[in-house]
């Protein structure tokens, strides 16, 4: 099956705090190509002992030398004859992918997700592919589920934790822009569900059902660390103008005092707010013949929706 990797448009800065400054040094002595995992995992396995530094120098390594690069599909047949042919030929592109992410440096989700996996497995650690939607862009609002990215989940010390080298990488839009972050390091579940979904539901992490509906029918919420129950209004992604009289009502619940702007296009407006028992609230004209809503806090994207 082929998989498609895109980048989120938006970049994250947040991360979550522990101190690995040890370990990210060390990255930096690394080579930034090698021949395989295993020459990989020798050296993790010399400067490592804990589970948790192990993964973080993977993680590290990887997003730090391996750009994300859409042509690398173009490498290898995806078609097979029946399933003992596509077993066999998902093993050995499986192998090639990672040896060619490990030499050349480039890749799509595919090979971040499996050289991430291949390296977890060479250190002894219980861990998984995941397979999943994505949210990026306006368009993924409210259509159906597909099975367009590849992620990993880790076992660290007996807990599972979620991890997007992909999306830890930098991000994509015509180009590849390299902008290592660790917000999608061991991202806590409710944040991390904003944005993937995975087939399996139980590969959520959360203790809550939510379904591929649910999922499909939120807005994007690019605030790092905007949890979903903070939205009050609208909490559906698409919204109908037919019945708003010319106005968006919002409720969001935030931590702290933030400019409200927002655009249908390239001009940022800026409105007021009002902020009562940790409820903000402001209204947003709709604009006949937009539909893409994008909304700021602090002249940084936080949340799209469309306008129908």
């Amino acid at each position: 099956m082929r998989i498609v990797g895109l980048f989120f448009l938006f970049s994250f800065s947040f991360c979550f705090s522990q101190n690995y400054e040890q370990v990210d040094a060390t990255i930096q002595l690394y080579p930034e190509r090698v021949n395989s995992a295993e020459e990989l995992s020798r050296f993790i396995t010399r400067d490592f002992k804990t589970e948790d530094d192990k993964v973080r120098a993977i993680y590290s390594w990887l997003i730090k030398n391996v750009a994300y690069d859409p042509d690398e599909y173009k490498q290898f047949d995806y078609s097979f004859k029946n399933y003992r042919d596509r077993n066999q030929k998902e093993e050995k592109t499986r192998a090639k992918i990672i040896q060619r992410t490990l030499s050349k440096g480039i890749a799509v989700c595919e090979g971040y997700a499996m050289v991430f996996e291949r390296l977890c497995q060479l250190q002894g650690m219980d861990n998984y592919l995941v397979r999943g939607d994505i949210k990026t862009s306006f368009d993924d609002i409210g259509r159906p589920f597909k099975t367009v990215h590849m992620w990993n989940i880790v076992i660290i010390d007996g807990k599972a934790h979620l991890f997007d080298a992909t999306w830890g990488a930098g991000k994509y839009n015509g180009k590849f822009i390299k902008e290592p972050n660790y917000f999608f390091y061991k991202t806590p579940p409710h944040l991390f569900v904003k944005t993937h979904f995975p087939t399996q539901q139980e590969d959520t992490l959360l203790k809550e059902q939510i379904t591929k509906e649910q999922f499909a029918s939120w807005p994007i919420i690019i605030a790092p660390k905007l949890p979903l129950d903070a939205i009050e209004n609208p909490v559906n992604g698409i919204i109908s103008s037919e019945n708003l009289l010319g106005e968006i009502n919002f409720s969001i619940k935030l931590d702290s005092e933030q400019a409200i702007s927002y655009s249908y296009g390239n001009t940022k407006t800026p409105i007021e707010t009002t902020k009562e028992n940790g409820m903000t609230t402001f209204t947003i004209p709709i604009e006949l013949g937009q539909e893409n809503l994008l909304i700021y806090f602090n002249d940084t994207p936080a949340l799209a929706y469309k306008v129908k």
